[in-house]
């Protein structure tokens, strides 16, 4: 890095990195120590693959400077990320896209020529709590702070003293962050982390989605904008798993859920009532100009009597005014209903829009359709897609929990020999769902209260704040009907005849679960327990499939394949039992846990298996990467909804269909030798302790992600494949720098096929095969050879590097044949120039990191000189598994 001189504002992506690399090298060098020397030197280092020089600078540091440089490094990571994240941005505001691809809903709309396809849309994200993002609040405090001062720098408004303070605040907090620790000290709670998801509502959902569904207005074919009747639906839903998600996570309790609703509705209520305000205060239109309706005028005399003290002081403040009345009225509600004053409050959000749609009625009749259709929309839209608890709760508990409190319970009842064997017995689990339990059972322990208070709570929740609020029950690990009869059954005698709505939701995982999911189904449509629950839900199922542990257990190319077949199954069997089918799709961040481009693996779902209805996780560091500026949380939601609008559109589902029975052949070689390959790698003996010792795995949970527990309960070692989590599974070999979760095995799929021009003709022709070659063609670019071979030298295994490796180089040559090109990225320039601002630096964690784990997993080193302090090279490992994770961005 140079010494800062003179800079002028910054307007592209490079000259914002110029900038903030330049303030960074002045803090470095304000700091007394030489770790921005040691920076350069390293990174150039890197950049040139210069190993000896490299080794060089690595071997002379001690615990503490290799500590410093790590923080050095990570910092100009953030850094970089928040450039290209304003890039982004900028981007899209000037109407610019790096994704041609994706396209838009103007152009969707434009193919289809059908607005009656939004009627029945629904985009549904579900944010979880997933333990991914490494970053600390604090980090992203400092990091929003250099923004704000960033866009001051660049405001060509502003003059050389503005630009002065912009420079030296950008220094204070540069300085802040070089010196804020990015390991957190203390285990997040359940309720850390509902605030830490719910800043993405308040920041940019609320202000995003209303400008997505105008961005859908203006692209109807003679759309008039804030004048003509509004058109679009409200077709985004948001859920929310953190607070309800107990699967393995012992902290998240019943109390826990319901405190975790009181804080969404109250950041609910608190938006909706800044929102309403704002809009009354602009409708100051008179009755002489804006006559009222009668049916407003009646409305008003009847808040005038049930509100008189309220009422008296609004007609004091807007007299002759009367939409600006009803509107204050209706914030003095909103206020109320926060506040829990009864009389007052609103029983539930359609109360309000009744209010809303009276006043946007009344305008309308008047002549005024600009104020009717304009920013009262909005606020509309707001109250339609946040209602007044901001995102569904919902809950996910494993089948084994069920069955062990169900065998509990069902042991306390007369006349039962095996209770073990009754809570699987899926005909006495629908006959305890349908005609209750036989007599009242109390439960013994903690667990079994908990099961029945968790239910309990979700009507609790209900009869608060409305149906919406929460009722979607996740099983995870469903492997039978008796998995799915079981909540009902629970559910049964936690609230008896009670109101309560309980979609018990389906989640399928691993390999063998997703092949059996349509007899599974099969046989728990037949139960009466699911023909009520189906009933009450308009035949409306949700079935959830797993990409993480099915990838984990048949390695990537067989997961893709194996889900694409369920889910073709899974909508055979919907069309046959007559249910409007909506898969939820389990989708981590990283590429081995099914990240990657949204909108292609979208448009390559199978037919009938999308039909206008998408719902998706969003965890960890993609959350914010997402969600966190506005106009890259609209752009995020267009591309999802292009998406979906187009995914069955009949030319292209037939063309879908057509390629995958041309190619099944193709796909079958592929699934099996994949498969194969993958699990000869898996089941030698002694392959999940070769992870441990090559990586941070046994660190991560020391990292403090998340409250859930990094390893599944009862789990000790950590060193058994089955038990270990897939997401520890996945950030573990993204740290190596091998990435084999995300293309081990299609190397020898493909070799399999043995002709070049068929796997070019599937890649052009069939999008799933395309989508399967994109997002290995990503994994392999974040991958780097030389490195991964000295991450896997410290395992004692040269057996399972030699077969790693060789697999590597057969994954890269093919996928390299198929695409056409010579280098990875070649037809991606943006994320080609993505990965490689951050590759220098991300190598030089990766050297810092192979350092430490020298030190603490080979006690014996040669290369290690006198005694060292363990201590301080464990926690200077932790320091560089959280940098990479910055730079890697989506590792979990």
């Amino acid at each position: 890095m140079s010494q800062p001189g003179e800079t002028s504002p910054s307007t592209t992506l490079h000259s914002d990195l110029d900038l903030l690399a330049q303030l960074h090298a002045q803090v470095l060098s304000e700091s007394g120590h030489d770790a921005g020397e040691q920076l350069d030197a390293l990174v150039e280092a890197c950049r040139r693959e210069d190993e000896s020089a490299v080794q060089a600078i690595v071997d002379e540091l001690d615990a503490e400077a290799a500590a410093t440089l790590t923080r050095a490094v990570t910092v100009h990571l953030h850094l970089a990320n928040l450039a290209d994240e304003r890039s982004r941005a900028r981007a899209l505001r000037r109407g610019e896209d790096d994704d041609i691809e994706s396209g838009g809903v103007a152009p969707a709309l434009q193919e289809l020529i059908d607005s009656n396809r939004l009627q029945g849309l629904r985009i549904h994200p579900v944010l979880t709590a997933h333990p991914t993002e490494a970053r600390r609040r604090a980090v992203t405090a400092a990091l929003s702070r250099i923004a704000q001062q960033l866009d001051r720098f660049d405001d060509p408004q502003n003059g050389a003293p503005e630009h002065a303070v912009a420079r030296r605040r950008m220094l204070e907090d540069i300085d802040i962050l070089q010196r804020t620790s990015t390991l957190r000290r203390t285990q997040p709670e359940p309720r850390d982390e509902v605030k830490t998801v719910l800043t993405v509502f308040d920041q940019t959902l609320f202000r995003a989605v209303p400008r997505l569904y105008r961005r859908v207005e203006a692209a109807l074919p003679g759309a008039d904008p804030g004048r003509t009747g509004p058109q679009v639906p409200a077709f985004v839903r948001f859920g929310t798993w953190v607070g309800g998600d107990r699967d393995g996570n012992p902290f998240v309790t019943s109390t826990v859920t319901r405190a975790t609703m009181a804080t969404q509705a109250e950041q609910a209520l608190r938006q909706l009532h800044e929102h309403v305000d704002r809009v009354a205060r602009t409708l100051t239109m008179d009755t002489v100009t804006t006559p009222p309706s009668p049916e407003l005028m009646q409305a008003l005399a009847v808040d005038a009597v049930a509100y008189p003290e309220q009422f008296a002081e609004i007609m004091k403040n807007s007299p002759g005014e009367p939409h600006r009345q009803k509107l204050l009225v209706v914030g003095a509600r909103v206020e109320a209903t926060r506040r829990e004053h009864a009389g007052f409050a609103y029983a539930g959000p359609e109360e309000m829009l009744a209010e809303l749609r009276l006043v946007q009625d009344s305008l309308v009749a008047a002549g005024d359709a600009r104020s009717a259709r304009g920013e009262l929309q909005h606020l509309i839209w707001m109250v339609e897609t946040f209602g007044f608890h901001l995102a569904e709760l919902e809950v996910r508990q494993h089948s084994a929990v069920h069955e062990g409190v169900l065998t509990e319970l069902i042991g306390m009842l007369p006349d039962v020999a095996d209770p073990g064997a009754a809570a699987q017995d899926p005909a006495f689990l629908d006959e305890l769902a349908t005609k209750g339990w036989p007599i009242a059972v109390l439960p013994q322990s903690e667990r079994a209260t908990e099961a029945l208070d968790t239910i309990r709570v979700l009507s609790w929740l209900q009869q608060r704040w409305g149906v919406g609020c929460c009722g979607r029950y996740i099983v995870s690990f469903t492997r039978n009907e008796a998995d799915l009869l079981a909540v009902r059954a629970l559910a049964r005698l936690a609230v008896g005849d009670r109101p309560l709505r309980l979609d018990v939701v389906p989640l399928f995982e691993t390999g063998a679960d997703l092949q059996n999911a349509p007899s599974i189904l099969r046989a728990w449509a037949q139960r009466a327990s699911t023909q009520s629950q189906w009933a009450q839900s308009g035949r409306a199922v949700e079935v959830m499939v797993g990409y993480s542990d099915s990838a984990k257990d048949v390695g990537p190319a067989s997961a893709t394949l194996t889900l694409d077949h369920a889910e073709r199954e899974l909508v055979a069997w919907a069309e046959q039992a007559e249910v409007e089918l909506t898969l939820f799709h389990g989708r981590g961040g990283s590429l081995g846990r099914g990240g990657g481009p949204l909108h292609r693996a979208i448009m390559a779902q199978p037919s009938g298996s999308v039909d206008g209805r998408f719902k998706v996780t969003e965890q960890g560091e993609v959350i914010f990467a997402r969600y966190g500026d506005a106009a890259i949380a609209q752009r995020h939601l267009e591309r999802l909804t292009s998406a979906v609008l187009l995914a069955d559109e009949p030319k292209r589902s037939k063309a879908r269909d057509d390629a995958a029975a041309r190619y099944a052949d193709l796909a079958r070689i592929v699934d099996q030798q994949s498969r194969g390959c993958y699990r000869a790698l898996v089941e030698q003996p002694g392959f999940a302790d070769l992870i441990a010792l090559v990586s941070p795995l046994d660190e991560i949970g020391d990292l403090r992600l998340g409250s859930r527990p990094s390893r599944r309960a009862g789990v000790e070692t950590g060193r058994s494949l089955d038990d270990l989590r897939a997401i520890p599974w996945v950030f573990s070999w993204a740290q190596t720098r091998v990435n084999l979760p995300g293309w081990y095995g299609l190397g020898s799929g493909l070799a399999a096929v043995g002709d070049i021009e068929l796997l070019r003709r599937a890649y052009r022709e069939w999008p799933l095969f395309a989508s399967l070659i994109d997002v290995a063609e990503m994994s392999l670019a974040k991958s780097d050879r030389r490195l991964a071979e000295r991450f896997l030298e410290l395992g004692g295994r040269p057996d399972l590097s030699v077969q790693i490796l060789t697999e590597y180089d057969l994954s890269l040559a093919h996928v390299l044949d198929v695409l056409g090109q010579q280098e990875l990225l070649e037809r991606k320039p943006h994320l080609s120039q993505a990965i490689g601002l951050r590759r220098p630096y991300i190598d030089a964690l990766s050297h810092l990191q192979l350092k430490a784990l020298r030190v603490l997993r080979l006690p014996a080193d040669p290369l290690r000189n006198g005694p060292v302090d363990r201590e301080a090279w464990r926690r200077t490992l932790l320091l560089t598994v959280n940098g990479a994770a910055a730079g890697l961005q989506n590792t979990g």
